[in-house]
């Protein structure tokens, strides 16, 4: 009876399907690259960096701009765009003493376009 159960349960189990895994093995990233794109995505879970992204859609601004928009401090603003710039989501530029910031490029608009697409379904 203990041998009927054991090939029962057996039975039960889902087979691997070997050749659908080792497709999907090939084509899967290094895990390195992996890796980057979950910390890019964590960049995207601060919803001020992601205030300051969806204003520099609109235009080019300085962190005073940014930070009375966003009625914060210069200095939470700043951090904050280090963080965006440290993960080449934002450049900037000089312009004599002020500073601009812009979008890195058009891939990050592109990513909002498709999650803003894909929360409002």
């Amino acid at each position: 009876m203990e041998i009927e159960n054991e090939s029962r349960a057996a039975q039960d189990q889902p087979v691997v399907d070997e050749e659908l895994v080792e497709k999907v093995r090939q084509k899967m990233p290094d895990e390195e690259l992996l890796y980057d794109l979950a910390e890019l995505f964590k960049v995207f879970g601060d919803s001020t960096r992601i205030r300051i992204i969806w204003a520099l859609f609109e235009a080019d601004m300085c962190v005073c701009d940014i930070a009375n928009l966003l009625n914060m401090s210069q200095s939470a603003i700043s951090h904050q765009l280090r963080v965006l710039k440290n993960s080449r989501l934002v450049k900037y530029k000089k312009s004599g003493k002020t500073v601009y910031y812009s979008l890195n490029d058009d891939h990050i608009k592109k990513i909002f376009e498709l999650g803003m697409e894909h929360i409002m379904e």
